[in-house]
């Protein structure tokens, strides 16, 4: 087993800079989620650790070894990829087997492999039935297994549920997840799903612009977001922000039509920055109705209906409070309706407070 180290790694093409000064230490079997949104590396390094992509400047290493120049083969690392990639040609069993045939282990080793990984994912029946014969769940599982007969040290994971379905997806990642506990072994899995991540990852590390944003644990990062984009891309639904200004010696915020006080787990914090600018953000899920009362601090805004979403047990309700609108999940069978003024408590302890100009979190002294 081995952990995986990024050290300054850099990934250009001619001008174009896809990874940028990238520091990440991934323990032995760690869960490692790399998440964010289309194009901001995350894929990237991942097959820089595959030894897929070249790296322009840094050192990778896998346990005490720098790989930077090993071939993929000898990086002791195994693959599963958004697509199956499997051979149509070829039974499920030759699929599994093709990767250990090429080493030239011994046929009784690759033998009880293969079962052994079939029994796991529990596709013993289909290890006779061609790919073409298979649902998505089931090509995926043995995408799964391949990986799993090379026994590696280190499984690299690129997006490998996006071809599925919603339920299907919801199955496959608690089948992973349970498959790397099951097997202790270091796991990095990219996705650009903030649920998958959040759900699956021991940690996770938040990837914009070839630039790690912020590595921690999943409640961490939703707790504690370190800056506005990571405030944004984790939380569903995502958090609400609107512009203020700090006054009375920052003690309030002001945000146009209306004005709340500061928490008083943040007052020393700004208490210097009387007159500037802050973006507050605060989750839906801590802007409640007006008959709930709310845990620690609350204040109270008033707000008018503009859109509402229901989705089963909550509604989704966006309200306009001058020129914010708020966010707020409301229970379905209370909904107000659109148009409506309705007033919202706002839970004043669970507000995040970030810089406008720099957008970093400001934390509490």
């Amino acid at each position: 087993m081995a952990g995986v180290t990024f050290e300054r790694v850099a990934k250009r093409y001619g001008n174009v800079s896809v990874i940028d000064n990238l520091s990440l230490d991934i323990q032995d079997r760690e869960f490692m989620v790399l998440v964010g949104p289309s194009g901001c590396g995350k894929s990237t390094a991942l097959r820089m650790i595959a030894g897929l992509e070249e790296i322009t400047e840094g050192e990778i290493r896998i346990g005490e070894k720098v790989v930077n120049d090993l071939q993929p083969k000898d990086r002791d690392t195994a693959m599963v990829f958004q697509t199956y990639a499997l051979y149509p040609h070829m039974s499920v069993r030759e699929n599994m087997e093709f990767g250990l045939k090429i080493r030239k282990m011994a046929k009784e080793e690759i033998k009880r492999r293969v079962d052994e990984a079939a029994a796991t994912l529990g596709i013993t029946q289909l290890l006779d039935r061609k790919p073409k014969q298979l649902s998505g769940g089931q090509r995926q599982r043995v995408a799964l297994g391949r990986a799993i007969v090379r026994n590696p040290a280190v499984f690299l994971f690129d997006e490998p549920l996006s071809n599925l379905d919603a339920k299907l997806r919801v199955q496959m990642r608690a089948e992973i997840t349970k498959l790397q506990q099951r097997l202790q072994t270091t796991a990095v899995y990219v996705t650009h799903d903030q649920v998958e991540a959040m759900t699956m990852g021991t940690r996770i590390a938040v990837m914009n612009g070839g630039k790690i944003q912020q590595v921690g644990t999943p409640l961490e990062v939703y707790d504690k977001p370190a800056n506005v984009f990571v405030a944004q891309f984790i939380g569903t639904p995502p958090m609400n922000f609107f512009d203020a200004t700090l006054a009375d010696g920052g003690t309030r915020l002001n945000a146009g039509k209306f004005s709340l006080p500061v928490p008083s787990g943040l007052r020393s914090a700004v208490a210097q920055r009387d007159g500037a600018k802050v973006l507050v953000g605060i989750r839906p899920e801590n802007v409640l109705e007006s008959s709930e009362s709310g845990r620690g601090e609350t204040a109270r805004i008033t707000s008018t209906v503009e859109i509402v979403e229901p989705i089963g047990h909550q509604a989704i309700v966006h309200a306009r409070s001058g020129d914010a609108v708020v966010v707020a999940a409301f229970d379905a069978h209370s909904m107000p309706k659109v148009g409506a003024q309705i007033e919202l408590v706002i839970e004043l302890d669970a507000m995040h407070l970030f810089d406008a100009k720099s957008e970093m979190r400001i934390e509490s002294t």
